[in-house]
């Protein structure tokens, strides 16, 4: 059976650092391009490098952010299998996330304990044209991770910290359209899924502050084993009279990976307070190799055929290089930074749901300490993503065209609280 672009729950991300993983969940880490795991001494090190808890001030210390990320609209310009051409417009996207991150007083010896929530990875994409809408009229991928961490000194130059990763996720898929299907002709097609489910990993970090500072954290990879209920239905035009196959009604399941990373970091403080730190994050996107859905209720093997279908991914693991510096001036504290991200999708299976590339992000922000207790900072991060064009000939979907306009913004607001 030719392969149309059917569902994937994972299609398009709010992504900074290619695919749907969602790198910056702090005011902090928007105003530095994520380059605060070597030196951090904010609450949102529990997240980031809770290692590097050991050597925070004796004291609590909680920030709350909320980050607005606008998505631009998708532009595609181009033809899908063969016919065409299109001019077609996603929609345009606008979110408010919270992040809540907690770093408790020493105890024991110096142990410090970490919790941090925030939402490592989403997506939305929605087309309300023709052809993408038959592929791709809605993604949405929710996330929530609650992640409680412990870290220990070894002497006083080393911290380790260990985490345990709970991950909650809530997707929608939709489609409605009509494509050409072998052997069935040109069929129309509707699917709507929602689902949920609640996954686990853990988190390792060590920071080691000789004369600079580095750090060094890996995240496990976290399937998203989602299930729910999926509505399927497919009506074929094999005859004069439109032939209509049993739709289905039932439960669906489909399980997607959020990625193992694993970040190497440096900073280094000059005498001027200047603090220089650079990031080093491979994503292991690699496990992405397939998407398929299992529909557990009795369904017609034709239905089955077109909407059970295993969809290749192939993705690939990515490298991303951030770097930061902040500026410590007396109760002001200036921040900027730059990252440069490589997409995971290969020419081969990039489709409507995804149409991802490489990306350079610019950021900028501050913080300013009401007192010695309460600070508050607002940060920005603009993301611009590379035009990407394809070719039929490299591409399962057909797609041969150009895909431009994928930019991303984020606002970062949050107030610290020490006590």
């Amino acid at each position: 059976m030719k392969k149309i672009a059917l569902m994937s729950l994972v299609a398009s991300s709010v992504l900074l650092a290619g695919g749907y993983k969602i790198p910056e969940t702090s005011l902090n880490s928007v105003a530095l391009s994520a380059a605060n795991i070597a030196h951090n001494k904010s609450a949102d090190a529990a997240y980031y490098n809770p290692a590097n808890m050991v050597f925070m001030a004796d004291e609590n210390a909680m920030e709350a952010d909320l980050m607005y990320i606008k998505l631009d609209a998708t532009n595609y310009q181009g033809t899908v299998s063969g016919t065409g051409p299109y001019d077609i417009d996603a929609e345009t996207e606008n979110f408010l996330v919270p992040a809540i991150h907690y770093v408790s007083g020493k105890v024991n010896g110096g142990a410090r304990f970490g919790l941090s929530v925030v939402s490592p990875g989403g997506l939305s994409k929605r087309w309300e044209e023709q052809p993408a809408k038959t592929s791709a009229e809605e993604f949405t991928l929710q996330t929530v991770e609650v992640n409680p961490t412990v870290a220990l000194p070894i002497g006083d130059k080393i911290g380790v910290a260990v985490g345990l990763r709970i991950v909650h996720s809530k997707g929608v898929v939709k489609s409605d359209g009509i494509a050409p299907i072998d052997g069935l002709g040109y069929s129309s097609l509707a699917r709507d899924m929602e689902g949920d489910s609640i996954d686990f990993g853990y988190n390792i970090a060590l920071a080691y502050k000789p004369t600079s500072e580095l750090g060094l954290t890996y995240r496990s990879k976290v399937d998203l084993t989602v299930e729910g209920n999926a509505k399927l239905d497919l009506t074929t035009n094999l005859t004069t009279t439109p032939s209509v196959r049993p739709s289905y009604d039932g439960s669906a399941t489909v399980s997607v990976p959020l990625p193992a990373t694993l970040s190497l970091a440096a900073a280094y403080t000059f005498p001027t307070k200047t603090i220089v730190e650079f990031v080093y994050e491979r994503s292991y996107w690699s496990a992405y190799q397939e998407l398929d859905f299992d529909y557990q209720g009795s369904i017609d093997p034709y239905v089955n055929a077109v909407f059970g279908t295993s969809i290749n991914k192939d993705w690939k693991d990515t490298n991303a290089f951030r770097l930061g510096i902040t500026q410590e001036l007396d109760a002001l504290t200036l921040m900027a930074g730059v990252v440069y991200g490589e997409s995971p999708i290969p020419d081969e299976t990039l489709s409507f749901e995804l149409p991802d590339s490489d990306s350079t992000s610019v950021s900028i922000g501050g913080r300013y300490a009401i007192n010695e207790k309460v600070d508050v900072g607002l940060a920005i991060l603009y993301s611009m993503r590379e035009s990407r064009s394809i070719s039929a000939a490299d591409n399962e979907n057909d797609l041969d065209g150009e895909f431009t306009n994928s930019n991303v913004l984020l606002v970062s607001a949050g107030v610290g609280y020490k006590f």
